[in-house]
């Protein structure tokens, strides 16, 4: 299977992105900047951890984080012009995240699909008929 269809690399850019935009690219002037990383860098901690264990639900909890950064980067995306380019990114990652925990479960639904014989279309006349 393609690197990219795994959890694992997506888990990882998420979970080293959130130490580089509050730290170093872009910190907060509110709230101090390792405080910041720290609750950005918790949904994904249980992914992250479960991946480095070789787990299979470490796709499903870094969906899961996935969710809450992408509502984050679409937010930003939005609200802050300073910070767009890191916002996109965090976006698109976490898309690319969710497809890739999700990649498994898709591939199984077209193979089940392919599988399945096709059956005749009836239309609404050959049922009166009969």
């Amino acid at each position: 299977m393609n690197a990219l269809l795994r959890p694992l690399p997506w888990i990882l850019a998420l979970a080293l992105l959130q130490p580089v935009w509050h730290l170093w690219l872009a910190p907060s002037t509110w709230l101090p900047p390792v405080f910041v990383v720290v609750v950005m860098g918790l949904p994904i901690l249980p992914a992250l951890l479960l991946a480095l264990f070789r787990r299979p639900s470490a796709g499903f909890w870094g969906g899961v984080a996935a969710l809450l950064y992408f509502s984050h980067g679409v937010m930003e995306l939005w609200s802050n012009s300073a910070v767009t380019a890191l916002a996109g990114v965090e976006t698109l990652l976490s898309v690319g995240m969710v497809v890739a925990a999700s990649w498994r479960g898709l591939q199984a639904r077209a193979a089940a699909r392919r599988a399945k014989p096709v059956e005749p279309a009836t239309s609404a006349g050959d049922a009166g008929a009969q």
